[in-house]
């Protein structure tokens, strides 16, 4: 995808003007990018850091429907997720995967059992197939025996799906890029390029490369979605002094951080996901098994620090979910030493003052001020519905925009008779064509034999390493260790055991100096430290 010198050719090109600028490569962004450039728009996506680098990398992994908002009363929102969530599995087979869930009813919970199986009868009409079951306590504990007995009055098995964030958002932008959109990471939006007219007319960016001498350019466009979620204010108010903002440019989202903690899955070994109530205010957490390890989250608090593209848990939060965990498996008596990684992201959502942040609606808003469109809140699951919406919405600015078609898929399907011989079986071959869709074929013919082992405990092949390091845009280590793979949160190494052969990958591919090497190693422990595990609090 992108090949050695990428940055430099796309840099020389920004001369030229576009149909539409999307900052922000996260979920929503990708999402829009995508779609724009199936409709024909010549298409730039810029973000400042790396892609999925944000909130898109953080989630607690789920493409679900939202079950647990159904009590909130946002159907239509549901509605909207179930479907999206049944196409996913169908079209992105290998990325998006079924996952089995169990919930678990005690005495004493804030939605009786009944309530339970109402709403699971409703969330299966919506996707039009039957999947949720009651078993009494002795049944459920057969199925997951390291339950807590105590109170238990039975629960339910209902099914949603799992995915890889950053590799999803990694597919849907690559799509983009196949179909003739440019994609540029490490390019910071610094202002916003406005006409005599006073209408938005483009964007000023700085190249964020530490290789690079501080460029900047200007880049022209008819019109720019700000698509940064949480970062949406900033982006705003960059040509705009909060001071004099009137209240109609105030912007209506509320910061909320979730935060989750990952245990080695032989420490917290799990067949299914397991959603409970917390003992403490009745707020659902999920327990879920992905890609080897079990992560249990996910918090729901107010984010009020300063904005970081990497934030971390605090002490409340951790503690308040090792209280879920030895609550809902207390046999198992784990404790913070058995925590491997942490990870938290902050996500927008729109805030109509409710004490409770959980009760807050997770729709998505769009606000256009002079043809700068602010796509905000929204769920993971719901890109494209929020990437169709937003581009509807400038159909007037664009009067080139194409149909955008509900029923075309939502991503490109790649033929899996396209196998080599490999020795990987078929559920590995089809996890690769999930995770690089048209790119699969490539990255298997690339690689010898070796490269087809798994790197430690982790599902990812060292194929997929070398692939990154060739064609898929990293600038920094984190970008290979903590997106392109999960190698940061899924090994108890931390990645550190098997750097030595990475460094021979990345130097024989990139061409990093020893220097460099040095550089982005330190720099990758101390991010480690300060934003995905537990070594800053006191516990």
């Amino acid at each position: 995808m992108w090949k050695t010198g990428w940055r430099n050719r796309i840099w020389s090109s920004l001369d030229l003007p576009f149909d539409l600028i999307v900052i922000g490569g996260g979920i929503t962004g990708g999402g829009i990018f995508l779609e724009a450039t199936r409709s024909g728009l010549n298409t730039l996506l810029l973000e400042a850091h790396d892609f999925a680098s944000g909130t898109s990398n953080r989630s607690s992994k789920l493409v679900h429907g939202g079950f647990r908002y159904l009590k909130n009363g946002p159907f239509k929102m549901t509605f909207d997720s179930v479907r999206e969530r049944e196409r996913l599995l169908r079209e992105a087979r290998g990325l998006i995967n079924q996952i089995g869930f169990l919930i678990a009813s005690y005495k004493g919970d804030r939605v009786p059992t009944w309530a339970l199986g109402l709403g699971l009868s409703f969330y299966d009409f919506m996707a039009l197939k039957w999947g949720h079951q009651f078993y009494p306590a002795d049944g459920l504990l057969d199925i997951c025996p390291q339950l807590n007995s105590q109170d238990l009055l039975g629960g339910y098995r209902y099914f949603d799906a799992l995915t890889d964030d950053a590799r999803l958002v990694l597919r849907i932008i690559q799509e983009g890029v196949q179909r003739g959109g440019i994609a540029l990471n490490y390019a910071r939006a610094e202002n916003i390029l406005r006409s005599r007219s006073g209408m938005v007319s483009g964007v000023q960016i700085r190249d964020m490369d530490p290789e690079e001498n501080d460029r900047t350019a200007e880049i022209n466009s008819i019109a720019v979605i700000n698509a940064t979620g949480a970062w949406a204010d900033d982006v705003r108010s960059m040509d705009i002094d909060p001071k004099h903002m009137n209240q109609d440019k105030k912007l209506r989202i509320r910061r909320l951080r979730g935060s989750h903690l990952v245990f080695p899955s032989q420490n917290l070994p799990l067949t299914r996901a397991v959603s409970i109530w917390h003992p403490r205010d009745k707020r659902p957490v999920f327990t879920i098994p992905w890609e080897g390890v079990t992560i249990i989250g996910t918090t729901d608090v107010d984010h009020t620090s300063a904005m970081d593209s990497n934030p971390c848990i605090n002490q409340a939060e951790a503690e308040y979910l090792l209280e879920a965990i030895n609550f809902s498996f207390p046999t198992l008596k784990l404790t913070f030493d058995d925590v491997q990684a942490t990870f938290s992201g902050i996500r927008a959502v729109i805030d109509s003052g409710k004490t409770d942040p959980s009760k807050e609606s997770r729709e998505h808003l769009l606000i256009n001020e002079d043809g700068l469109l602010t796509v905000t809140g929204g769920k993971l699951t719901t890109f494209r519905l929020m990437a169709h919406e937003a581009l509807n919405h400038l159909r007037k600015s664009i009067p080139k925009l194409g149909s955008l078609h509900s029923g075309d898929p939502m991503l490109e399907s790649p033929n899996l008779d396209l196998i080599h011989d490999t020795g990987l079986d078929k559920r590995e071959i089809i996890r690769l064509f999930g995770r690089f869709g048209k790119d699969a074929e490539a990255l298997i013919t690339m690689a010898d034999q070796t490269d087809f082992n798994h790197i430690e405990s982790s599902p990812n092949l060292w194929a997929e390493i070398r692939w990154a390091a060739r064609r898929e845009g990293i600038v920094h280590l984190e970008d290979l260790l903590l997106r392109r793979v999960r190698l940061g949160i899924l090994l108890p190494s931390r990645g550190f055991s098997v750097l030595d052969r990475i460094k021979n990958i990345l130097q024989e591919e990139i061409g990093w100096s020893d220097k460099r090497w040095g550089e982005e190693t330190r720099n990758y422990k101390i991010l480690l430290d300060e934003s995905f595990s537990l070594k800053s609090l006191t516990l």
